[in-house]
Parts: structure tokens; sequence; C-alpha cells
């Protein structure tokens, strides 16, 4: 250490460049500048510094260095009057400075001795914390070269360290200043820290560390203070400031070092916004904490309608705006707004005339005693009336004399009288045992005993300290919740620094995520990371607060008294009184209708017995009675959704009305593609079928494939299936109520009755509307022209087109005319009902007369399902065994056989060219062994085998008459080897085995 000090004992030694003397005239002798350096005279030329010896009292001078050097010691003096310049005893220097990067150290601390700028001399002293050792020299010394002569040391993590790493928590608390809020809060944390580092459940593995300057409740001080504490070791991993003021300069810094930002006193309603201050929390409640109570109370007593008036400050506009928003989605109006700068008297005025019922006030309470003596004078109190104010006026504040409004007490007092307050409860009311095992009382009691006896209206932040209690334990239990998470990534706590972005995201799930018992009531933090707290309500009554309720932000639970009192017979409404009335449809005109629904119904029974009874009748069968049986349950389906057409409000509860709406769209929808899809289908086929003239007799004679009808009837199905899933699961049906111009009724004019009429609807229900009737319509369309154009066509597959082609005509006319009339008569209950329903009626009658009951005549009057059943008796046969199932029985043992006969006749060919070929070699060969050897015999081989005499496979055996195999051919047996395999050089290998396949 020696080497260390010595050079920093130099550098101490005071001396004096010259002898400071008195003169005559009073003033300093010019001293010489430090090496490397040179002095600033102010206002003095090149000249006049030459030939000046003495510089007057008062006169400063400054020290300039040259290059990269800094001045260490005094850079300015002042002449004094005795004669000498300040702070002689005091070297200046100008000398290199070291890289300030040494001067810290991650997971560690660093001792600098001198304190200052690292210059030369500077020693710098290194150390860990705990749960790391260091890695290099642990001190190091900046040389006359402006370098460290030695390379900086690093903190590594210490596996075989058991005992507890340390945290270190930035606080800023105002101990003095406009807010001396740390008073009270600062022992709060520390009490919450004493608890937290003894918990064994909560970071066992760690201990937490304030490390807290008093930032006076001064912006600009707390700018100094926030530098010394990121540019100071330890790392600090969490930031807690105090007042509004000086989290808003905290919070918005904090994101460029990665640091979350926890609050416990900052109301400012600016303060809850994200994109300035994205890693901000609180637990101080913000000021906009009274707007979710208001809106309650506001739901509670049934008021859509509100007028406000407010100081114009920042704090309360913001606190405003965020009222006004609240309002708008809860469906409540601000319908006067109104604010002042001093005199409220204009304000007032305009909410008399704007007949202004429930008001919101939003000023202090100097200006509030303003605002109620010119109600008073405007008369704006009383039973019509409800005002709400803040809570934290002092209790009798209408009772203080005031030079500066002109009523008196009696005049203010029953001018407030019934007027409603709310308040930011910041003590749990309730004796529960939360987070930190104690009850508020409990916290309170450990409080006073740390205070030593401070009177609490005398201590700042008393109000506030159980927020900072709790911040600290939103903290602790947010850090503890991450440490799972970091451990599966590989990172844990102490690895933390500025730029790391994994740890600073992990810290903020889990502080958006607490939720806790807490001594100040549940801590919960909003989607802005503000505390979500109660509120407490009081009312003014007989001129005195009387508390009336609570109500729980974090859960939306309002905890009623019941001893609210009203001048009237309860709360004034917010307006004139609207009664509000239903209207519902005429029951006798859903009566009839229903009947004949009913009736056709029974009519789509019988027809459907019908058919089915007698679908072995041929010429049932030839109708495709399938097809009509979906006619007749499409009808029946159609017929049943007139019932729910006709339910309203009168016989279900409005929570059931939307199945209602259900019921009514898929019976329609379903009716509709089971009937009108199945004639469709029908005329369809025909037209397909039987229009192309030139095809027309081969047409005539192709078979009927039922499968393909049934599909189509099912493609049109399942497409309406679809769509109405789709409509439901994206936009459902609910219901929605129409409002008509309020009647007013004669015996009370102070009453307006409001009509109103019930409907299904959705979010969207003109698209859904425009894209079911244009799909629906297309088919309409499409269906009228095939019935046109196969109104001459005659078979005997379907040979009750003609009837079905008419049934389009009808259906496809009466829905192109309801379906704009009823969107049309839609307010008129009556009218539309009558409209839809009789339309349905009369297209199911006529779609049933016209296909069934020419079939009932027919069978009836000509017998023919006697003959039917008699020709079924004799036979034995089953009546499902009819022609069609023999025709494609037919057809495909046809279809098979001519397959069959294809292959045998490529299969004679290929084995009539091999033969032909076989020939042609045969007598080549036989040309060629007479011109040789005319004498010679067969060769032994063949001779000797008599397997080479024996034809190929398949061909006949020869005469064994007198008739001796030719040599040519029995040189050609050469192919067929005994062990059944092909010779390489007689023939080509794929012919052969074509030969033999």
């Amino acid at each position: 250490m020696a080497p260390f000090l010595f050079p920093f004992a130099l550098s101490i030694l005071p001396f004096l460049t010259v002898a400071a003397h008195n003169t005559s005239a009073g003033g300093c002798a010019i001293i010489r500048p430090p090496r490397d350096g040179g002095i600033r005279y102010r206002g003095l030329t090149q000249e006049q510094i030459r030939s000046i010896q003495i510089l007057p009292v008062d006169y400063e001078i400054e020290y300039i260095c040259r290059g990269n050097r800094v001045i260490v010691g005094p850079k300015v003096r002042k002449c004094l009057p005795n004669g000498s310049w300040t702070e002689l005893t005091q070297r200046s220097r100008c000398l290199l400075m070291c890289p300030r990067v040494w001067t810290s150290l991650e997971n560690g601390q660093v001792m600098m001795w001198p304190a200052g700028l690292p210059v030369e001399g500077t020693v710098l002293q290194y150390s860990c914390l705990a749960g790391f050792r260091l890695v290099g020299r642990n001190s190091t010394l900046c040389s006359k070269l402006g370098k460290w002569d030695s390379p900086k040391p690093v903190c590594h993590y210490d596996r075989h360290y058991s005992g507890k790493k340390k945290l270190y928590i930035g606080a800023l608390f105002p101990m003095s200043g406009g807010w001396p809020g740390g008073q009270a809060c600062l022992p709060s944390a520390q009490m919450a820290l004493d608890l937290v580092n003894k918990r064994t459940d909560i970071l066992p593995d760690y201990e937490l560390e304030l490390i807290y300057y008093d930032s006076m409740c001064d912006p600009g001080e707390a700018t100094k203070l926030l530098y010394d504490l990121l540019y100071t070791e330890p790392i600090k991993i969490v930031l807690m400031p105090g007042c509004s003021s000086v989290s808003t300069l905290v919070a918005e810094a904090a994101r460029m070092w990665n640091l979350i930002v926890l609050s416990y006193g900052s109301s400012s309603p600016a303060l809850s916004n994200r994109q300035r201050f994205p890693t901000f929390f609180r637990t101080h409640p913000s000021a906009t904490l009274h707007n979710p109570t208001r809106v309650q109370l506001f739901q509670k007593w049934k008021w859509t309608k509100i007028a406000t008036i407010q100081q114009t400050t920042e704090v309360f506009t913001s606190t405003l705006d965020d009222l006004e928003q609240r309002v708008k989605e809860a469906g409540i109006e601000i319908s006067v707004r109104q604010s002042f700068l001093t005199d409220p008297a204009v304000a007032v005025k305009n909410l008399k005339r704007q007949d202004a019922r429930i008001i919101v006030g939003l000023f202090y309470e100097t200006e509030a005693r303003k605002v109620f003596c010119e109600v008073f004078k405007e008369k704006l109190y009383g039973k019509k009336y409800v005002w709400f104010l803040i809570g934290w006026y002092a209790d009798n504040w209408f009772k203080i004399k005031d030079p500066s409004i002109n009523c008196t007490v009696e005049n203010m007092t029953e001018a407030v009288e019934g007027h409603v307050t709310t308040e930011i409860v910041m003590l749990n009311p309730e004796t529960v045992r939360g987070a930190s095992n104690l009850t508020s009382q409990e916290f309170l009691e450990q409080l006073m005993s740390k205070l030593g006896g401070k009177n609490p209206e005398e201590t700042g932040g008393f109000q506030e300290a159980p927020l900072a209690y709790d911040a600290v334990w939103a903290l602790a239990l947010a850090l503890n919740k991450t440490v799972g998470p970091l451990k599966a990534k590989g990172w844990r706590l102490e690895d933390f620094n500025y730029n790391n972005r994994e740890i600073t995201a992990e810290i903020y799930r889990a502080l958006n995520t607490s939720s806790f018992e807490g001594v100040s009531g549940h801590v919960v933090f909003d989607a802005q990371g503000s505390r979500m707290a109660w509120t407490l309500i009081e009312q003014l009554q007989g001129g005195s607060y009387k508390k009336i309720g609570y109500y729980d932000s974090t859960k939306g639970n309002l905890s009623w008294y019941g001893n609210d009192r009203w001048i009237g017979l309860g709360p004034p409404a917010d307006q004139t009184v609207v009664i509000e009335e239903f209207r519902f449809l005429s029951q006798k005109l859903f009566v009839s209708v229903s009947v004949f629904a009913g009736l056709g119904i029974l009519l789509g029974i019988v027809c459907l017995t019908f058919n089915i009874y007698n679908s072995n009748v041929r010429y049932i069968q030839n109708s495709q009675p399938y097809l009509n049986n979906m006619t007749a349950v499409g009808c029946m389906l159609a017929l049943a959704a007139i019932f729910p057409l006709g339910i309203d409000g009168l016989h279900v509860h409005r929570a059931q009305f939307p199945v209602v709406c259900q019921f009514r769209l898929w019976l329609l929808g379903l009716g509709f593609s089971l009937a009108y899809g199945s004639m469709f289908t029908k005329i369809w086929w025909v037209h397909t079928v039987f229009t192309k003239k030139d095809e027309k007799k081969d047409k005539r004679k192709q078979h009927l494939e039922p499968w393909k009808l049934y599909a189509t009837v099912g493609v049109l199905l399942l497409i309406d299936i679809v769509s109405l899933m789709i409509w439901q699961i994206v936009d459902p049906l609910h219901i929605t109520v129409e409002k008509f111009t309020k009647e007013a009724p004669k015996e009370d004019l102070d009453v307006l009755i409001q009509p109103l009429l019930e409907h299904c609807s959705s979010e969207k229900m003109n698209t859904w509307l425009g894209v079911v009737y244009g799909y629906k319509g297309l088919l309409l369309l499409l269906g009228i022209f095939l019935a046109y154009e196969t109104k001459s066509v005659s078979t005997e597959k379907i040979n009750d087109h003609r009837a079905v082609g008419m049934a389009i005509y009808n259906v496809a006319v009466l829905c192109m005319i309801t379906a704009p009339v009823t969107m049309i008569l839609s307010s008129q209950q009556d009218a539309s009902f009558a409209f839809a329903s009789l339309a349905i009626v009369f297209s199911v009658y006529i779609t049933l007369v016209v296909l069934f009951i020419p079939k009932m005549r027919r069978l009836i009057t000509r017998g023919e399902w006697q003959s039917e059943q008699q020709e079924t008796m004799k036979t034995g046969s089953s009546t499902n065994n009819n022609d069609e199932e023999k025709s494609r029985q037919l057809e495909r043992e046809n279809k098979e056989l001519q397959k069959i006969i294809q292959e045998k006749e490529e299969r004679v060919s290929e084995l009539r060219n091999q033969l032909t070929e076989r020939q042609a070699l045969r007598s080549r060969r036989r040309s060629s062994t007479q011109n040789q050897n005319h004498s010679s015999s067969l060769p032994p081989s063949a001779q000797n085998d008599p397997k080479s005499m024996l034809p190929p496979p398949g061909y006949p055996l020869p005469s064994t008459g007198n008739h001796p195999i030719s040599a040519s051919f029995s040189n050609s047996s050469n192919l067929y080897q005994p062990d059944g395999k092909i010779g390489r050089n007689n023939c080509h290998t794929s012919r052969l085995q074509l030969l033999y396949k």
C-alpha cells in the first residue's frame, strides 16, 4: 500500500506560487498557472495581463488545462479583501484521467481514494458482493500516463457460497421539502424489509438491502441522486421513488437502464401511461381511482346522465378526462362540462340553465366554498340535485369563514346538505392477516413504536406508510416468483445488470400479476401499473359525514351500508322520468296464425305418412319419394318456425329470448333448405338430363342415380348449417331493443312513456342477412329458370317435375316479396309477423297440395297401390328388389365382362404375332440347314433329348405317325432348356415372357 500512498501524499502538500501581499490600493498579486495548464482572466486582454501585477478584490480567475487533462483541486479562485486568493492551501493541478470503467464493478464494490476524479495517484480498492469471488488484483493505481497499472478484475459467481446473496433496492425518500412523506414511509419500508429477510419461504437465498437518499420531493435534486444510484456500485435491481414529480423523472429514465420502478407515494394520473412509463408500478392509487367508484354509484342509482364542473388545473383535468372515458364505456353521458379558473359564477349558472341534476365537482377546498356559495344563490341544491365531491376536505370545510364569499354558514350548510364524497382507503378496514401476517392495527402499533411516539399528524407521510410497507412486500413476492422461471432459463437474480432484459421482463410479469392482502388492503395492479384499492363513500347528513359504503375496485365489489338519506323519497332522477313500455304482439293474431300452422303440420304428417306407406308403388317410386319426404319434413320445420316468431317478452324472460331467436333462425333456415332444396334438386336433374337436344335420346336412356340427388340436397343443407354456425359463433344473435318517440301521458306532464320493441339481432345483422338473402335469392331465381326450361319435358324417372316447378314458382314469388316487406315493417310487430307467418303458411300449403294431393287422387281413383301389392304377393319378391336395383346390377356385370373380353382379345392378338415370328424363324433355319449339309444327321443332343422334340407349352403335341419332326423345328427347341430357363441368344426375352404369361 505504501507505493500508492506516496504520490498522493505529495499531491496534497500545500504550496504557494507567489507570496500574497497587501497593497495600498488593495487587491491580490497575479499567481502562476499549474503545469500543463493556464489561467483565464475574465474581461482582460493579453496586453493588460502583461502590464497588470495586482488584481482587484472579488476578481475571479479560472484554471484551464491543455488536451485531455482535467483540473484537480480548486478550479476557480477569488481575490479576498486581505490580499490573498481563496483555497490557496489546496493545490490545483492538471492531470490525465484514467478510464472510468475501472471505477465500477459488476456484482462488486469499488472504493476510490481519494474521492473525486480518477486521476494520477488515485487508488481503487475492489471487493465482491456476497456469493461472488474476485478474479484479479484487489487494487489498482492510476499512473502519470492516465492508465491503470493492472487489468480490471471481475466478480465471478461462487457456486460454493452457502450464505445469502444481497439484492439492492435504490430508493428516494422525501424526508423534507413540499411533501416530507419519507418521515413515516422510510421506517415502514424498513419494517417490511426486516420481516421479509427473516422469512424462510420468501427469497430464502437472498437478502434485500435498501440504499436510499433524501430527494426533498425536488426533481432537480432527484436527478443528481438518480445519477449516483445508477453509477455507483452495487447494482440496484429496483428503484423506489416517492412523490409524483420525482417518480415522473425516475420512471421516464429507468427504461434506459431496464429497471423496474415501484413507487409508494405517487398519485398523479399522468403516470398511468404505459407508453411513456413502460416499467412503472405504484402502490399508491391514482387520483383517477375515485372514478370507478363514482361510475359504480351512478349505476347503482340508475343515473345515465351527469354533469361536471372543475377547476382548471392539470390534476383535475386529467382526472375528468379519465372519468369521461369510464362513463362512456358504462353507457353514461356527460351532458354538461364546465370549468373555471378562479370565479365559478358563470359555470354554476350554465349548470342551472342546462338542467344539470347529478354533478361531479373537482376543485380544491378553497374553491369549493366559492362554488357552493354560487350554488346557494342559483338554488342548485335540494331534492332534485346530487353533488359528488373529493373526500380529502376538512370535515368542517363549509363552516370555515372565508372572506372571498358573501354567504353565511347557514347558507353554506343548506347548500351542501346531502352531497356524496369519495376518498381512497389507505389502511385496510377489515381485521385480516395478509402476506406479512399482520393486521392493519398491529402494523400501526409497530409503526408508532418505531417512530418513537411522534405525533402522527406531525409526521409526514403517515397516511401513506401502509403503501410503502406493501410496496416492499409486493417487490419481495414478485422477486420470489421470478426465481423459478429464471432458473429454468439459466439465470439468477444476482445476474441482473442494466443490460439484462430477460430478468427485467420476468420481474415485470411477476409484479403485473401480483395479488395479495396487505395492510393497506388487497394489492393488485391494473394494466397501467396503478394500484387498485378500496374507496370510502360518505354522505353529508345533518351537517356531518356518515359512512355509507366501501367500493373494492379490484373485485368490483360494493359494500353498502344502506344508510344513505335523501331529501326526497329517494335518489333524484338524472333527468325527466321516462317510463319504458314494451310493445308486444297481438295475442289474437298469434293464436290465429298458430292454428293455421298447426293444421299445416298435420297436413305435412299426413303427406309424409302417405308417401312412406306407398313407397313401393311404381308411380310413387318414379317421383323420387325420398326427396318428397324431405320436402314434407322441410315444410313442417318451416311451419314450426312460426311459433318462435310469435314469442316475445310477454311469454319468456329476457334472458331466454336469445334462445327463441336461435329457434327462429335454425327452424326457418333448415326448413327452407330441406323443402326447397329437394324440389330444386329434382328440377335441376331434369334440366341437366333432358334439355340438351343433341344428346336427348341418349340421355333419356341414362339411368337415374338417386344418391346424386340426395347428395345435392345434402350439399345445400350443409351450406346452410355451416353458414348458420359461422354466424352464431362469430356474431351470435342477441336481443336488441328499438326505441320509439317518447309519448306524454295526459295525466302526468312530468313523466314520458318510452315505447320499446324487442328484436333478434346481431352486431352485423344487415351483413349476414345480405349474404343469406343473396344466396337464397339466387337459388330461387335459378329454380324459376329451371322450372320454365323444363315445363315441356316428359320423363318417367321424375314424374312430378311439373308440379315441382309450380311449387317453386309460388315459393319464389312469396319469398321475394316477403323478405323486403318484413324488413320494412320490422318496427310494426303485428304487421311484420302477419306478413312473414302467412307467407310461410301459404308457401307450405301450396307446396304440399301441389306435390302430394295429385298422387293421393290418382292412387285412390285408379287403385294402383292394390295391383302393385297383389303382384308383390304373387312373385314373393321383396319391395326393395325393384327393377332399378336389377338394372344397376346388370350394368355393373356388363362392364366387367366387356373389360375381360377386351383383355382376352389383346392376349390373342399378341400370341398370333409371336406365332408368325416363330414360323418365319423356322423357315429361315430350314433353308440354311438344307444348303450347308443335306446328308448330315440330327445332333446327338437333339437325338438323345426327348424334351427337345416337345412343342412350346400351350401348343398341341405333334403327330407320332410317319411325319417326323423337321430339323428346323428341332433346332428351335433349344430355346426351351430342360430346367425351364430360356436360352440367352435364341429369342427376345420379353416376347417369350408374353408367350407363357
